[in-house]
């Protein structure tokens, strides 16, 4: 399998600063770290992503593969990120940046925090998405799934004003990305998929945020059949959900959630008949 060269850049995550509180007292809290990328393909500059910065690489891979810029893990040679200079140049097949140049046309501003953007004709590329129907995920497993998300260390627990994003396969956490926006925390885990060679058939994914028509699409490009979130549904969200077969669950919290969409594949537990 290719895989490209990547620079592994680091960055802190959070910063300790200096706040009064109510009754006037000092104290030293922390805050997450907010910077600019700006992705380069080819010495060409395409866009400017506000970030944590704790995956660049894997969300620079991923950024460039929802926005359909890329379709394949061999049109990438390198992805090199800088925070000297607050850059990720990728180095890419000429006809990536053929396929920018025509996507441009067609600009949609998403309701992501720090106003995502997605380009192209993003309802002619769902129209062909069809998700694993044979896909089924127990009660039991999708409790606990809420649950491992609710104890997992986390920015959020440290200095909040971050999303998370986790991707499972039954109850096992295979990765976790925060972001100060919940479409780079899903951006990152659909590059580290790719770098992976991680198809999305058999697992789940978990957000903090609300599940919008851009989350749907991302989870649908993926290939995971499952979206489950602490938050609630927007009504394109759910039609597009539809459309594509993914199974949508919000409001989960502790054992209690809500299906919007494909309660089919959900396993409710058999019960003991004298518990009936």
């Amino acid at each position: 399998m290719h895989r490209p060269v990547l620079s592994h850049a680091s960055v802190p995550l959070v910063t300790e600063v200096e706040v009064v509180d109510e009754a006037g007292r000092t104290k030293r809290i922390y805050i997450p770290g907010e910077r600019p990328l700006t992705i380069y393909v080819n010495n060409q500059e395409l866009v400017t992503l506000m970030t944590l910065g704790g995956e660049p690489e894997a969300l620079v891979l991923g950024w460039l593969r929802n926005q359909r810029l890329i379709t394949s893990l061999n049109d990438v040679l390198s992805v090199q990120v800088d925070w000297d200079v607050e850059a990720a140049a990728v180095t890419a097949q000429p006809e990536v940046l053929t396929a920018w140049n025509k996507a441009q046309k067609q600009r949609i501003v998403t309701t992501g925090c720090g106003q995502g953007t997605m380009f192209g004709d993003v309802m002619s590329d769902i129209e062909t998405i069809q998700l694993n129907p044979d896909a089924r995920l127990s009660q039991d497993v999708l409790v606990e799934v809420v649950g491992s998300i609710r104890t997992h260390p986390s920015i959020y627990k440290q200095a909040g004003s971050v999303h998370g994003c986790g991707l499972f396969r039954g109850t096992e956490l295979l990765m976790f990305v925060e972001d100060v926006g919940r479409h780079n925390a899903v951006d990152a885990i659909a590059g580290w998929m790719w770098l992976n060679d991680l198809k999305g058939d058999d697992l789940v994914f978990y957000t903090t945020g609300r599940l919008t028509s851009e989350m749907v699409i991302k989870g649908a490009q993926m290939g995971v059949p499952f979206l489950l979130s602490r938050s609630g549904v927007t009504n394109m969200g759910l039609e597009m959900a539809k459309q594509v077969g993914l199974t949508l669950v919000g409001r989960c919290s502790g054992q209690h959630f809500l299906v919007y969409n494909g309660a089919n594949r959900i396993v409710r537990p058999v019960l003991n008949a004298a518990n009936v």
